[in-house]
């Protein structure tokens, strides 16, 4: 009796049923798990784009402290069309700039963040492009002048570490700040990552030093630059109260 429990155990039914039983209880116990974190996945992607948007205006927080300084400095979150005018019936902050740039331009929603520190006021405007290997984003901030960079920050989402990954790189982020986007004729041409030997003291010349090894992901930072901030002059022209650099 004994050997035929032993044999039994160790047919090949017995250990196809006990693989299948496995691999039910682990996936059950993944997918319980997986749908348990959702909700604070989401919430920290939140806050994380909070503190994004919030770095390029020279406001620094963790991610449990972000939401209540984003709703002091953050004044207004608008969705823009391709002439400027401001959507209301869409909520600017869960725009998901990857889908809107798979439509074409006409239908695109452009989302504008406005901050206001210390009596000063900033633009705010998301970012996304190609970089060599996946897409590369971030936020980019205007002063009022409509022409002077105060602060941008980069990410992506497969760079090679030690090259294009740099983009994420607080020197290569600092190298933005004061940069104009407009040159000497009026031109909306955006800051371009260039290779040589780039005065870094040098505001006005539209370029920042590039990353070495890095010129795919580089020449992705200057066409994601000018392709987005080229998307909300109608808006910036309407405007009254703003002296846009444009001739």
């Amino acid at each position: 009796m004994e050997e035929k429990s032993v044999n039994k155990t160790n047919s090949n039914g017995y250990t196809f049923m006990f693989a299948i039983i496995m691999v039910v209880v682990v996936a059950a116990v993944l997918a319980f798990t997986a749908t348990s974190l959702q909700p604070t996945q989401k919430e920290n992607v939140r806050q994380e784009k909070m503190q994004n948007i919030l770095a390029t205006v020279g406001i620094e927080t963790d991610r449990p402290g972000a939401e209540k300084l984003y709703n002091q400095y953050i004044v207004e979150e608008l969705a823009l069309d391709e002439n400027g005018q401001v959507d209301e019936s869409v909520d600017a902050f869960k725009v998901d700039l990857a889908k809107e740039l798979k439509k074409d331009v006409n239908e695109q929603v452009f989302p504008l963040y406005i901050a206001e520190v210390e009596g000063k006021r900033f633009y705010i405007v998301p970012l996304r492009g190609n970089g060599l290997w996946n897409a590369i984003f971030g936020y980019i901030s205007i002063k009022d002048d409509i022409n002077t960079i105060k602060g941008a920050t980069f990410d992506h989402l497969g760079e090679t570490p030690g090259l294009g990954a740099e983009i994420t790189k607080q020197w290569f982020k600092e190298a933005f700040e004061e940069e104009k986007i407009f040159d000497e004729n009026g031109n909306l041409v955006g800051v371009s990552v260039v290779k040589g030997n780039i005065d870094a003291s040098d505001k006005d010349d539209n370029k920042v030093d590039a990353i070495s090894g890095a010129t795919i992901t580089g020449d992705g930072v200057s066409d994601m630059i000018s392709e987005r901030l080229k998307r909300y002059l109608p808006y910036f022209e309407k405007q009254k109260d703003i002296k846009v650099a444009i001739k």
